[in-house]
């Protein structure tokens, strides 16, 4: 009787739960690994790098997946990919506080991305064992929608939490006002030490300023006279420690030489080197000699000496969306080292502005902590649906693993799988396709976030961990979702044919406004949030295109449609993995800017195989399959 009530037991209760836990760990693999690192201080040629090759569960999973149904039933799969996705979350927090932080978490995010693949493999064979065709068809919707809400919740609810976490482990926070006229003294000092106050011993740490009342002066100065300030605030900074170098810069060219691969010895070096020499403006005498706005230096150190090896990190931003911009200081490091200096911030007002007042404020907090407890969280829920589902999932009779002889069909059924998949009529066309539809988007995807993060002197925008999670984590998700249906809606009136090269062009000239974000910086969250809503919201569209081809390219795969499907899925995240992993690089190479035009060419390649693709005009068409 027991064994019937789990058999028999409601799809809503597990339905719901099982595609929320699909989707989490995914979207913490690919997006969240990202602007943790970011945060954390990991250059973006590391971060590209290193979490592109995450991909690679997700790209050969085709070739384990018959492990998958060998070995054991699905349902014991799901339980114990929880269970080792759990403690792959619990293995990155203690992993981030250690100085070795970043290789230590890799090893548990490349766990915790083979688990997650093989937990995609076990849930989605489990969902067609465990329902009638009439409750799969019925339930399509509600798992996709869940799954969808796990990826509002990892890009945005997740990186919003560690928003709040990085402020709520800090110290005070700094305002300070800033008022720009042209009645103010054309001066420009750079600040002294202010007064510390007498302490006692119980007074907590935190911050001091120079003043916290700043003026500026409308009277504009030159280019030459704007480098000149700013090189002393940021050589300041450096020398004092305020702004933390890579391990890289750290070391001499020599020991560089010494260490360095062949790859970067003869490929990746003197190709880097180019590309910056051929990509960075050289200014003329004309430059130097033209007008730019009033700058001033804020000065902020802290009260008293920090404990030994600890680092306090003050990021700072203007709150309102005014003539003034932040220049220089917007990420300041402070240790018991250089506690007793000056940080200096340099701020600077529009050339053409007459007058402007905003307020500069800077949250600390321990980023390593703050990202630990979220892993924390993480590592809690899993461990909680690892429980749940172990008494809710239902038993399904035709849940169990391949006897022997079965195995062995199924190991020789796998080979001719691959082998009528690669023999297919314009394979190299089907391959070139997958590849190439989001070349774009593969490397946006990667530098997004970075470019949201950093600052405005290295070309970013600035953002603060919880306006990315809002902005791209939240309602960008949101937008993407809604063009998602959207294109699956137009799609089922038009056909595949009719909006393939619509869609093909939407996928790409989107990227636009990233490029105008990079060179217009604006302050406003609503000028951000609605470039990249736009952005998100056409690649939803347009990508519907990309899935609809994939299920016409399996059409006539008969028995192996499902298979050949599943080796489309493969070549869909090599696509996305190759590119992304040199993204880092490129980007570090010729600048945000640059880098934005750069996407904006890799349409070229991208539109090349939409060419010579021919799809039946009926197909996609509701009813008319």
């Amino acid at each position: 009787m027991i064994e019937d009530k789990k058999k028999n037991r409601s799809p809503w209760s597990w339905i719901p739960t099982l595609y929320f836990a699909e989707g989490i760990p995914y979207v913490v693999v690919m997006t969240v690994a990202v602007i943790m690192f970011k945060r954390l201080g990991i250059s973006n040629t590391d971060i590209a790098l290193y979490t592109g090759w995450l991909y690679l569960p997700w790209v050969i999973k085709p070739f384990w997946s018959p492990l998958v149904d060998l070995l054991k039933t699905k349902r014991w799969w799901i339980i114990i990919m929880q269970l080792v996705i759990g403690a792959a979350f619990g293995g990155i927090a203690l992993a981030l506080p250690l100085p070795v932080f970043f290789k230590a978490s890799l090893i548990f995010m490349w766990l915790l991305a083979f688990s997650s693949a093989t937990h995609d493999i076990a849930a989605d064979g489990f969902y067609m064992l465990a329902l009638n065709e009439h409750h799969q068809s019925y339930f399509v919707g509600i798992r996709s929608t869940f799954y969808r809400i796990a990826t509002i919740t990892g890009q945005g609810v997740l990186i919003i939490i560690a928003g709040s976490l990085e402020s709520w482990t800090g110290l005070s926070p700094v305002e300070i006002n800033i008022t720009a006229r042209n009645d103010i003294a054309n001066e420009i000092v750079l600040p002294a030490a202010p007064a510390i106050p007498t302490l006692s011993g119980n007074d907590k740490l935190g911050f001091i300023v120079t003043s916290k009342d700043i003026q500026i002066s409308t009277q504009n100065i030159t280019v030459h006279q704007f480098d000149s300030i700013k090189n002393i605030v940021e050589l300041h900074n450096i020398e004092a420690g305020f702004v933390s170098k890579t391990a890289s810069s750290n070391r001499t060219k020599e020991a560089k030489s010494k260490t360095d691969g062949w790859w970067t010895r003869s490929i990746s070096k003197p190709l880097g080197n180019w590309l910056k020499e051929t990509f960075n403006a050289k200014k003329t005498d004309d430059d130097e000699k033209s007008l730019v706005g009033n700058v001033a230096v804020v000065g902020i150190m802290l009260n008293k000496k920090p404990e030994e090896n600890k680092e306090i990190v003050l990021n700072i931003q203007l709150k309102k969306d005014s003539d003034i911009k932040l220049v220089s200081g917007e990420r300041l490091v402070f240790n018991s080292k250089n506690c007793s200096r000056v940080a200096c911030v340099l701020v600077q007002i529009d050339k053409k502005a007459v007058f402007a007042d905003d307020i500069l404020k800077g949250i600390s907090g321990n980023i390593q902590l703050a990202w630990s407890i979220l892993f924390f969280i993480l590592s809690g829920l899993f461990i909680s649906l690892f429980i749940y589902h172990r008494f809710i999932l239902p038993h399904p009779a035709s849940d169990s693993a391949a006897s022997g002889s079965k195995g062995k069909i199924m190991f020789k059924e796998f080979f001719v799988t691959f082998g009528t998949f690669f023999t297919k009529k314009n394979i190299l066309l089907v391959i070139s396709f997958l590849l190439l539809y989001r070349l774009g988007e593969s490397q946006i995807v990667k530098m997004a976030s970075p470019f949201l993060l950093d600052t405005r002197t290295t070309g970013g925008l600035g953002l603060t961990t919880g306006q990315l999670g809002l902005i791209y984590g939240t309602i960008g998700i949101l937008m993407l979702t809604v063009g998602g249906i959207l294109g699956g809606l137009a799609a089922s009136r038009k056909g595949l044919k009719y909006w393939l090269w619509p869609m093909a062009l939407g996928i790409n000239i989107p990227h636009l406004v990233y490029v105008y974000l990079s060179y217009a910086q604006p302050g406003s969250l609503f000028i951000v949030g609605s470039c990249v809503a736009f952005e998100q919201f056409c690649y939803g569209f347009a990508f519907t295109a990309y899935m609809l081809y994939m299920l016409y390219v399996c059409e006539s795969s008969g028995a192996h449609k499902t298979a050949h499907y599943a080796i489309c899925t493969g070549f869909m995240a090599l696509g996305m993995m190759i590119p992304g992993m040199i993204s880092g690089w490129l980007q570090e190479c010729v600048g945000y800017q640059n880098f934005f035009i750069w996407v904006i060419l890799c349409a070229i390649p991208g539109l090349l195989p939409v060419l010579f693709v021919k799809v039946d005009p009926k197909f996609g068409i509701k009813g008319k399959e």
